[in-house]
Formats: structure tokens, sequence, C-alpha cells
């Protein structure tokens, strides 16, 4: 049986991470608005996690960002990919669920994304009424989940990129 390591990202890790992004999504994925809300915001330390096969190659990765929901603060989950030849293994799932768990250890009390909702609802993401992704977003696929209860209760209002 194959034996996995995860850990946090480390920055030497940044280009390979990227490599792997641009092999997982189509061309142009930097254009997204989710994107836009990344610009010059590093992703968060200890949040962001990589998974390494027994020979020590990335086989999958994960990534955080702290962004504003009107006057509120959330995670970004994303992007999140595993590399094809791993795919299929349950790569992607153990990623979103130990990225959630460590979310809520941090102090963190919600996550949101842009993503499909059939995949996501297994982890808990349901769509966000009032949450104002930048366009062109589709609002449907403006997903959220509480790490903690009621944690997305009455928040609504423009994502916007995080200035602290």
């Amino acid at each position: 049986m194959q034996q996995f390591v995860i850990r946090p990202e480390e920055p030497d890790d940044w280009w390979e991470v990227e490599a792997l992004y641009d092999l997982c999504f189509a061309p142009g994925r930097e254009a997204l608005s989710s994107y836009r809300l990344r610009d010059d915001v590093p992703p968060m330390s200890g949040l962001s996690q990589v998974v390494r096969d027994g020979q020590d190659i990335l086989a999958g990765a994960i990534r955080f960002w702290p962004v504003h929901v009107g006057d509120q603060d959330a995670l970004l989950l994303g992007p999140v990919a595993v590399h094809p030849t791993h795919q299929g293994e349950g790569l992607g799932g153990f990623l979103i669920h130990e990225g959630l768990r460590a979310g809520r250890t941090k102090g963190w009390d919600r996550v949101m994304l842009v993503g499909d909702a059939p995949y996501y609802a297994r982890f808990g993401f349901t769509r966000l009424t009032g949450v104002e992704m930048p366009p062109p977003t589709n609002p449907d696929r403006v997903l959220g989940v509480d790490l903690i209860p009621g944690g997305w209760d009455g928040i609504t209002g423009l994502v916007t990129r995080w200035s602290r």
C-alpha cells in the first residue's frame, strides 16, 4: 500500500505546487475572480498543505487564503489538486478534511470556496446567499462551511482582498 506524508506547505514547495495546479487546471486559471483575491496575499501558513508519496514526489496540495466578507474574516479554500497518477485514491478529500480541521484548530469560524456544490456538499459546504464574489462568478458556485456552530449566520457582503 502506498504511503503518504501530509505536512504544511513550505516556501520551497511553492513552484512545485504551482506546477501541479498548472497540470490539473485549465490554462488561464489565474484570470478567475478568486485569483484576484489572492494577488499579493500569501497563502495561510500552517493551513496550506502538501501530500507527498513514499518517493517524496508531490501527490497533492491545498491552499487557504484569508479574505474579508463584508466586515468579517473568512478563509478562501482553493485550489485543491491531486496529481493525475493519484486521483481516485481519496487524497483530495483527505486534504479538505485536514484543512478544515486545521482551520478550526487555528481559530477560524468559516471557510468559503467557488466550486461544484454536489462535490463539496460531502464536506458540509452549502450555497452562501448574500455573499458576493467579484464578477464573473456564478453565485450558485459560492459555497461555505461553518467551522464553529453558526459561523456563517448573518454574514453577507462583498468578498474582498485581505488587508492586514
